[in-house]
């Protein structure tokens, strides 16, 4: 299964590409980079070939919800990615 990143998970892992954390409030307050949350969701990027009798639900493409501290984060070409198990992951939005 090709991607568009070149990185290759392993078993029941994904890659998922950040996204970026909210700039803004509803009411249009400008959040500043020290008081910004860290986003827990993302779009998954690359994901592995699962585990035998477990195949993974999850697909390139799918915009998930992730756990607060879920995955390994790693930088590649510039951009935030983490690297998670499909298990980490707890919904496909």
């Amino acid at each position: 299964m090709s991607n568009k990143i070149g990185i290759k998970p392993l078993a029941d892992r994904v890659v998922v590409e950040v996204s970026a954390a909210e700039e803004k409030t509803a009411s249009g307050i400008i959040i500043p980079d020290t008081a910004k949350e860290k986003p827990q969701q993302g779009l998954i990027v690359a994901v592995g070939n699962g585990k035998k009798d477990e195949p993974l639900t999850v697909k390139v493409g799918d915009k998930v919800l992730y756990g607060k501290y879920a995955g390994t984060e790693i930088s590649h070409d510039g951009k935030e990615y983490l690297i998670m198990r499909e298990s980490d992951i707890f919904a496909i939005i």
